[in-house]
């Protein structure tokens, strides 16, 4: 596990900053907005860009040798395109979605494993963006050079089935759920076909919508409500979603009010459930 985050920049980011920032020379802004997802969210915006900003494909820093979605790319990836995209080891990094707070922490937390903390996500993404009127374009900024950035790989952010089933016993670190509760319940059937349904044993429930209001991260005093009980003490966390994209969304919003120790299982419930001999736990 991971010692407390220490960015340079805020964890999150207003509209109204970031437009104040657009000066800065070491800013880099991307768009991490997803084609698809498996929560059925749509946007109006989807057609637009912030002025300046770069595409950040989910796919293309994604692993292509597992056949789980979603999978961290290997250091080795991560930074070839890193580089491609024009980021430097210097970059001030804010990274948006046209969902809202979607798939956008998804990407800081990819950062953090790669070494970079400088980065922050745009609360509210495009959409709030575009309410309060700032500049868009139609397309993405092009990139004139290559960039310099080296990853700097963070192991202690990432776990995986072998530490969750370890976990079972040991209980060292409590795993946090961010599907819907039907899902969790094996109530509501998979979005993925062919998984099981329900939970991993000890695991809790928090959707990851509940952290959230209108695309925004709820206020710390509610967030503090959502999370309750669950984060008192200085026990671990592992989060997990349906495949570790919004565990991402959840962990964000505790890292805003609490200083555990934090990491995502990658590969989440599609790695868990697709291995027939592992337990699971319904209602």
């Amino acid at each position: 596990m991971t010692k407390t985050y220490s960015p340079q920049l805020p964890l999150i980011v207003s509209p109204q900053w970031l437009h104040k920032n657009l000066h800065d020379s070491e800013l880099v802004i991307l768009d991490a907005s997803p084609k698809h997802n498996k929560a059925g969210k749509t946007s109006n915006v989807d057609t637009l860009y912030i002025k300046g900003s770069r595409v950040f494909n989910l796919k293309v820093f994604s692993s292509y040798e597992s056949n789980l979605p979603s999978m961290l790319a290997s250091p080795e990836v991560f930074q070839k395109e890193c580089r491609k995209l024009g980021i430097n080891n210097t970059s001030k990094i804010i990274v948006y979605d046209n969902l809202g707070n979607y798939t956008s922490p998804r990407v800081w937390w990819m950062f953090r494993v790669m070494g970079h903390n400088n980065i922050s996500v745009l609360d509210g993404g495009l959409p709030a963006w575009v309410k309060y009127g700032f500049d868009t374009a139609l397309f993405p900024d092009k990139i004139n050079s290559n960039g310099n950035f080296t990853t700097n790989y963070t192991p202690e952010l990432v776990v995986g089935t072998a530490q969750v089933i370890d976990n079972l016993s040991t209980k060292d670190a409590l795993l946090i759920d961010a599907r819907t509760e039907g899902r969790f319940k094996g109530i509501t059937p998979e979005p993925r076909e062919g998984l099981r349904s329900g939970h991993i044993p000890h695991s809790i429930n928090i959707p990851f919508e509940q952290v959230l209001n209108d695309g925004f991260f709820k206020a710390p005093e509610k967030l503090q409500q959502v999370f309750g009980q669950s984060i008192q003490g200085c026990t671990p966390l592992i989060f997990s979603c349906g495949s570790g994209v919004t565990a991402c969304i959840v962990l964000m919003a505790c890292e805003l009010i609490c200083k555990n120790d934090k990491a995502v299982y990658d590969g989440s419930w599609t790695a868990w459930a697709l291995m027939d001999d592992l337990p699971i736990q319904t209602a």
